[in-house]
């Protein structure tokens, strides 16, 4: 049985399928050490931090016990790809971090899940997303937000994810990204 649970990001009401009856797939997972090996040294023991934080949502249930869910963009697709430069994969977005000003490395607004041609899910990274507006409405913040020395990319309003404009920074910490660790698209990961 499918039930539709709506998921609210900062006011911003989401649909999101989540499985009642039936199990979620077992996952499988990496160990993440090439995309450790790509990182500058100055932000290894941020990133050691972050994976003893999220090491636990290899388990998708443990990631939904977290308050993480499914996230389509507007036209319902699960599965982010894009033609030429590879995919993201399958956002578990947890929306009461989404709407807020804050952002913290163990805490990432979103778990990115890679779908295995076995049906399972493994854990490839990681997704730090805040509304601009939220970001913009605290004082001092003039700029992008920054993480781990990288600055966020920005997303217009009109985005094929039905979102206000955001800032966002990925963060392949548990898959290696040919094209680099903080990069949106990775060229391993494949949608069905």
């Amino acid at each position: 049985m499918t039930t539709t649970r709506t998921m609210t990001l900062g006011g911003f009401a989401l649909a999101g399928l989540l499985q009642a009856a039936a199990p979620v797939p077992a996952l499988a997972h990496g160990t993440g050490a090439a995309a450790h090996a790509a990182a500058p040294a100055a932000v290894l023991p941020q990133l050691a931090e972050v994976r003893r934080a999220t090491a636990g949502f290899h388990d998708v249930h443990a990631a939904i016990g977290a308050g993480y869910a499914p996230f389509q963009d507007k036209n319902g697709i699960y599965c982010i790809d894009h033609p030429t430069e590879g995919a993201m994969g399958i956002h578990y977005v947890n929306g009461g971090l989404v709407g807020d000003a804050v952002l913290e490395a163990t805490k990432p607004e979103a778990l990115i899940y890679a779908p295995m041609p076995d049906g399972t899910l493994r854990l490839v990274g990681m997704e730090y997303i805040v509304f601009q507006s939220a970001w913009h409405a605290v004082p001092g913040h003039t700029q992008p937000p920054r993480l781990f020395g990288q600055t966020f990319h920005a997303g217009g309003a009109d985005n094929r994810y039905g979102i206000p404009a955001y800032y966002a920074l990925h963060l392949w910490l548990w898959d290696h990204n040919p094209s680099g660790l903080f990069e949106d698209w990775n060229a391993t990961v494949r949608c069905p």
